[in-house]
């Protein structure tokens, strides 16, 4: 196979972001086929046996099996790398095993990992449970104050884990001033930009190490496979994750793989529009969840507490925002008033989706942790889809007025 019309990872570089989404990671068989082709095989054949001896030793190119290479998934891998300007990129079989993996190829027992308060619930399991188990220190701390990672910093401290915006409570991490005083203690910063993706946010310019991802979000975009994403420099990948993922087999196969792989192509364009449409209803929105008692978490807009941040380090805030009702029984009311935005704990679709986190992602966490970190039985988090936002607007009007908002 070949890349698209003969260029090479120095040309694709070159290209703009919507470019590289469209054309980056091509490669092309023999049969010059404009999408790319999906390879679905386990492993491969060889002309000889210094051939496979060579690949296998690793003094040549070329497939060895699908658990370490596939050209569906390499295709996927250098345009994610491309979009969010990292050398190297190895894609996961999920979210969470790109979180799983991106943490524990790199920490051993007596490491320390500092970690955010707010986060995704499984990623909050694997902060205060799962690392724990092989005797990795791990501190929780409030990620949108500034003075709490370095006050967390001890001689072990060999990991910074993080996502911004955080899920679901729109929690905003300064990544300039986080990535500075990690590089100065010689600590990696791991930042999960699942809420934004690179199309809206690329933590790297800040100065972050690895990137993660849930490519089953906003980077297919339209509900169908589960995926993740890892990048960063071609020597950690190398030296530090793939001994981990040869090993392991966090593998995404190569179908996903491909479905991503076209989401890509509208990455950009579906979460700049989404974006739009959130902003639009959550102003609509604001004045009556505020007259109702509760608050917006809205990144978006003026009365967040970071807004001037948010928008500084990313091109627009995202689709997703969260906003608190009180109570679990007025949540779920305006819940099961909805005729248009569905209730799923999915987020990053085309589709609008809402749910309640304290019921749902944030379910396996204990009552005081969850308050801790914001998830209040009032609280839903919207994905705000591509839908006409009157249509949202008329069904979100509905939904609060059912609901006494």
């Amino acid at each position: 196979m070949k890349k698209t019309t003969g260029m090479d990872r120095k040309t694709t570089q070159k290209w703009r972001p919507a470019t590289q989404a469209v054309r980056g990671g091509t490669w092309r068989s023999e049969h010059g086929e404009t999408s790319e082709a999906m390879f679905l095989t386990s492993g491969y054949t060889y002309d000889d046996a210094q051939t496979v001896a060579d690949r296998f030793a690793g003094d040549a190119a070329g497939m060895t099996y699908s658990r370490l290479q596939n050209p569906t998934v390499a295709m996927l891998e250098e345009r994610i790398a491309l979009l969010e300007g990292a050398e190297a990129c190895r894609a996961q079989a999920s979210g969470m095993a790109a979180m799983t993996a991106a943490l524990l190829c790199q920490l051993s027992a007596g490491d320390h990992c500092v970690a955010a308060r707010a986060a995704f619930g499984s990623c909050r399991w694997l902060v205060d449970h799962l690392l724990p188990r092989f005797g990795i220190e791990t501190s929780v701390i409030d990620s949108a104050d500034n003075s709490e990672w370095e006050k967390a910093i001890r001689p072990n401290t060999k990991v910074f884990f993080f996502e911004t915006p955080a899920n679901p409570t729109l929690d905003i991490v300064d990544l300039q001033f986080v990535c500075d005083l990690a590089r100065a203690h010689e600590i990696v910063t791991v930042v999960d930009n699942a809420f934004a993706s690179p199309a809206l946010q690329r933590p790297m310019e800040f100065g972050a190490d690895v990137i993660a991802y849930s490519a089953t979000k906003i980077m297919d975009g339209q509900g169908r496979v589960l995926a993740g994403a890892i990048c960063g420099s071609e020597e950690w990948i190398t030296e530090t994750l793939m001994p981990f993922q040869r090993n392991t087999g966090p593998t995404i196969s190569p179908f996903n793989a491909w479905v991503v792989h076209k989401g890509l192509e509208t990455l950009s364009l579906r979460a700049h529009r989404q974006s739009e449409n959130a902003v639009a209803l959550g102003r609509f929105m604001e004045e009556r969840i505020d007259a109702a008692g509760g608050h917006m978490r809205h990144p978006g807009l003026p009365s967040h507490p970071r807004h001037d941040l948010a928008t500084a380090q990313m091109d627009t805030t995202g689709p997703i925002f969260a906003f608190d009702v009180g109570t679990r029984e007025r949540a779920f009311a305006i819940l099961d008033a909805l005729e248009l935005i569905d209730i799923s704990n999915n987020i990053g679709d085309a589709k609008s989706l809402m749910c309640h986190p304290a019921s749902t992602t944030h379910a396996n966490m204990a009552d005081e942790a969850r308050a801790a970190m914001g998830v209040s039985e009032g609280l839903l988090r919207l994905n705000v889809g591509l839908e006409d936002i009157a249509d949202l607007t008329e069904d979100m009007d509905r939904a609060l007025g059912a609901a006494g908002v």
